[in-house]
Formats: C-alpha cells, sequence, structure tokens
C-alpha cells in the first residue's frame, strides 16, 4: 500500500496504518534528525515531536503531496523549532543566575533569566512561537498571521493571552511588558 493510501487509512481511523508509517521512516526520520542536530539525545527528543505533531497535523495532510515530503517538512520545522530554540537559550543562558540578578538589580526574591525561560515552556508552541516571531524575529503581526495560516486579530489575541498566562506564572510582573 502507498503511504499516501496508509497516511488516508490512518486519518480514518485507522491505527494500523499509522503503525506501518511509522515503521516505514523511523529510521529515515531519526537519521535525518541526528544528522542536522548532531546530538543523539536531542535527535530522539525532536524524533517523538515529529511524530506528535504529524498526529496533531493530521487533518492538514492533502493526497496531492507525497508522504515522505510531508513528513520530512513536519521534521525539518521541528529541528529548525529546537535548533532556534538552543540558540535562545545559548543567548540568554550565558550568564550564571547570580550576575544576572546582580546586573539586573534584581533581589534574590525576583525571577532570574533562567527561570524566565522555563516559564516559557509552560505556553502551547504556537503561543509560544507567536512570542518568538514578535518579540526575537519583530515580524508584524500581519506577517506572523500568514506565517501560521490565521487571522491579524487571533494572532494579537494570542500574543496578548500568551503574555497574560506568563504574566500570572511570573512573581515578578514587571519583568514582561508589551
Amino acid at each position: 500500500m502507498t503511504d499516501e493510501k496508509l497516511m488516508r487509512a490512518y486519518i480514518e481511523g485507522d491505527m494500523a496504518a499509522f503503525r506501518t508509517l511509522y515503521q516505514r521512516y523511523k529510521g529515515r526520520v531519526l537519521g535525518f534528525l541526528s544528522n542536522r542536530l548532531q546530538n543523539r539525545d536531542e535527535a530522539e527528543e525532536v524524533f517523538q515531536e515529529v511524530f506528535t505533531k504529524l498526529h496533531a497535523y493530521l487533518l492538514r495532510y492533502r493526497d496531492e503531496v507525497p508522504f515522505v515530503a510531508w513528513l520530512f517538512t513536519i521534521a525539518k520545522n521541528a529541528s529548525t523549532d529546537h535548533l532556534r530554540k538552543q540558540q535562545i537559550r545559548d543567548k540568554y543562558l550565558q550568564l550564571s543566575p547570580d550576575q544576572v540578578d546582580s546586573a539586573s538589580g534584581q533581589s534574590k526574591a525576583g525571577l532570574t533569566i533562567g527561570e524566565a525561560f522555563s516559564e516559557l515552556t509552560m505556553l502551547s508552541p504556537q503561543r509560544r512561537n507567536v512570542l518568538e516571531l514578535r518579540f526575537n524575529e519583530n515580524f508584524s503581526f500581519a506577517d506572523i498571521a500568514s506565517m501560521v495560516e490565521g487571522s491579524e486579530s487571533s494572532v494579537r489575541k494570542m500574543a496578548s493571552r500568551a503574555i497574560q498566562k506568563l504574566r500570572g506564572l511570573m512573581p515578578s510582573k514587571e519583568m514582561i511588558r508589551d
């Protein structure tokens, strides 16, 4: 059975079809991620994310797109997101918490950069992505809306809700500004 027919069967609820696709491509996807990330543990972590996203994006699959191309697009995007997160971590976590606290004038009761970063993981990947595109990459809401296939209004609401959630999670609410 072709990959595309298996994918169609999986969309219709056939878990055996998914298992067949998984068995067919797990080695290739893991190899691709290992080459791209140069770290087996990170590749395995992203590998799990790829198949989670495959399931999450199930209804977005179109029969006219070869399954293997669609799967490796998900893998490429997941690995790119992972590398981007690593760069952000490296950028902001180079200093020790004490150095960050003293440079920012924060007392020990305040939130360190490391703690703030861990709070970002409490957001959904979609909200985190919107915030990263808006504040790290300086994209407009209109540009972000076209990237995530949503309306500008929904992207603005998503960013606003993400900021509100972060404010609620963080002990020092002054740290995040719109």
